[in-house]
């Protein structure tokens, strides 16, 4: 990697990462139910503006592994981890979890919840409520909504169905998804009201269709039949944006009501990265090479660990020519999902336009196609020009390969005396609309058909992009209260404190603080960040350590410990009072007493 372009950015301090909730069920294949919970909670948590989580590709990386929890954030670039575990026997389900500072490790938050099945949705919505408001009493102030989770379905055996069907499609390979089809089928059986399940088919269809793994006809009318289902359900579901997007985009090549799409899902859940992803890919289609990297980046932001968006950044950098760049990203993919046949593909051709001969022929020894590709380097790189007419002749047909990843043979046309063939079996590959070829526009390997007069005419593409420029729409600006009324809240604040002492309660925490001063933890969250530029912890800690200090010189508490007087002032961690004391007084609590004694 290029560490002075893809250097990762410093901590952000409002930021989280959920890591895959262990399975503690005596029933290994209850796995499905607990990375069910741990998505449903990155996804509720994703809702709140100002609190970067880092998306379920990077944070189930993770999964399995005995990694320390520093070492996590440093990687993922966040300020919290929360671990957690899943226990479910019959209609019960035992959830802990426990939230780390990824800067030291220590916990600072942990809590176990035992409930009816029936309460899961409820439970999910009390546990990302709570974290959201630890995250932000321990980091700075954001908003966060009365409620996260909603109730999707009130059948709990299509939920367990879902998320079933789930499971087994981001297993992401044919079989799983064909395993994947039959859960959702029976799940919107259960709760024909049940949208997620029908956008699950969805998905689920259009990719056995597209990759070749059952009938594209048959496939793609399943698809569409499940999204009409869906879409009359809920539009309001990501979902339903990526279903549309699936269609317009890569089935149909109609992007102008793919990127209307795309801006009306983002613009609901802009930090969505499906659809952060597909907005790339739309710019890379129509070589706006700025556009195209901004969105993957904002994508690579909230999924570090992606090799889909390492890919897809790799992509942007093949088709204008940076083929090292490219070749260092792709790597990269590699690195992380080894088994990314896409990404191998792309390695083979950034090797074949480097004409690194020896790395070329070591990496794809034991390829099926490994003579094609051969083949391929020979003609750009060589002298071989002219190819057998048997060979001309049997290439005829190789559009009708629906399974086909890469076309080589194209490429090795259209770099060949073979332009004119090559011209027609592109015109093939686009009257299909193959996905394969959809950047056709930029593909260096078709740069010598651009020659004939009908190369821009094969597909005319409805897109139109004019560059707008970006106010800033601050959602809460009409609601923050004036800095005279801010001065009142804050000395009504002070004066509470100062006469009802509520820090020296261990238990305090920002909802219970708001309603003894009759605010809204949102508004008292702001109040304290704007007026004194501390979160919640900190403003209460400060109080804690003045009450401390004071009566840790008092000879009558002589007898008292350096512990039992930091509880005594409201503190209710060792580790906590340590390292705030030691913070602001640059000395620990022992040093610092005998000073004063002195």
């Amino acid at each position: 990697m290029n560490a002075e372009k893809y250097s990762p950015p410093s901590t952000e301090v409002k930021s989280i990462a959920v890591l895959p909730f262990v399975n503690m069920s005596a029933d290994v294949e209850n796995e499905y139910f607990s990375d069910g919970i741990t998505e449903e909670i990155i996804n509720a948590l994703t809702r709140i503006e100002g609190l970067k989580v880092i998306a379920r590709t990077s944070s189930f990386s993770f999964k399995g592994k005995n990694i320390d929890v520093r070492e996590i954030g440093r990687q993922l670039v966040v300020s919290a981890v929360l671990e957690g575990s899943v226990r479910k026997v019959q209609n019960r389900v035992r959830i802990t979890a426990q939230l780390i500072n990824a800067a030291d490790g220590t916990h600072f938050w942990s809590k176990n919840f035992d409930r009816n099945l029936e309460d899961i949705f409820e439970l999910q919505d009390e546990i990302s409520l709570l974290i959201a408001n630890q995250i932000r009493e321990n980091f700075g102030h954001f908003n966060i909504q009365e409620h996260l989770v909603g109730k999707p379905t009130k059948n709990m055996q299509a939920y367990e169905l879902y998320l079933k069907g789930h499971f087994y499609q981001l297993k992401w390979d044919a079989d799983s998804i064909r395993e994947a089809t039959k859960y959702y089928e029976a799940s919107v059986a259960l709760d024909p009201g049940f949208a997620r399940a029908y956008y699950g088919l969805v998905q689920s269809y259009g990719l056995l269709a597209a990759w070749g793994y059952m009938p594209a006809e048959e496939g793609f009318s399943k698809a569409t039949h499940n999204f009409m289902i869906a879409a009359d359900i809920d539009k309001s579901l990501p979902e339903y944006g990526m279903s549309f997007v699936g269609r317009t985009f890569w089935k149909n090549w109609d992007f102008q009501p793919t990127y209307t799409q795309l801006c009306e899902t983002l613009e609901l859940y802009p930090k969505y990265t499906d659809a952060l992803e597909a907005m790339a890919e739309l710019f890379l289609a129509h070589g706006y090479w700025p556009q195209a990297e901004e969105y993957i980046r904002r994508a690579m932001d909230v999924d570090p660990l992606s090799a889909n968006h390492y890919y897809t950044l790799a992509n942007i950098n093949y088709y204008q020519r940076k083929f090292e760049l490219a070749l260092e990203l792709v790597e990269k993919a590699l690195y992380i999902n080894p088994e990314f046949v896409l990404a191998y593909e792309l390695k083979t051709l950034c090797l074949i336009w480097l004409n690194q001969k020896d790395i070329f022929e070591a990496f794809i020894s034991d390829h099926e196609n490994a003579a094609t590709k051969r083949l391929l380097f020979k003609v750009i790189n060589g002298s071989k020009k002219v190819l057998p007419s048997a060979t001309i002749e049997e290439w005829r047909e190789v559009a009708k390969d629906e399974r086909q990843m890469v076309p080589y043979e194209l490429f090795i046309l259209a770099n060949a005396n073979h332009k004119e063939e090559a011209f027609e079996l592109l015109k093939e590959y686009i009257e299909q609309k193959r996905g394969q070829i959809i950047n056709f526009r930029q593909d260096p390997s078709l740069e010598p058909l651009r020659e004939f007069d009908g190369f821009a005419k094969l597909h005319c593409s409805n897109f139109e992009y004019q560059e707008v420029e970006k106010v800033s729409t601050d959602k809460t600006a009409d609601s923050k209260p004036s800095r005279s009324e801010l001065d009142v809240q804050m000395k009504k604040l002070m004066d509470f404190i100062d006469a009802e002492k509520p820090f020296l309660d261990a238990q305090l925490n920002l909802s219970r603080l708001a309603g003894s001063v009759q605010l809204h933890p949102n508004r008292l969250s702001f109040l304290i960040n704007e007026k004194t530029g501390m979160n919640f912890n900190e403003f209460v800690n400060q109080f804690r350590l003045a009450h401390f200090k004071e009566i840790a010189v008092d000879d009558k508490n002589a007898h008292i410990t350096i512990l039992g007087l930091a509880y005594e002032s409201g503190f209710n961690s060792k580790t906590v009072f340590n390292a705030y004391f030691k913070k602001i007084e640059n000395t620990t609590p022992g040093i610092w007493l005998k000073q004063a004694r002195q």
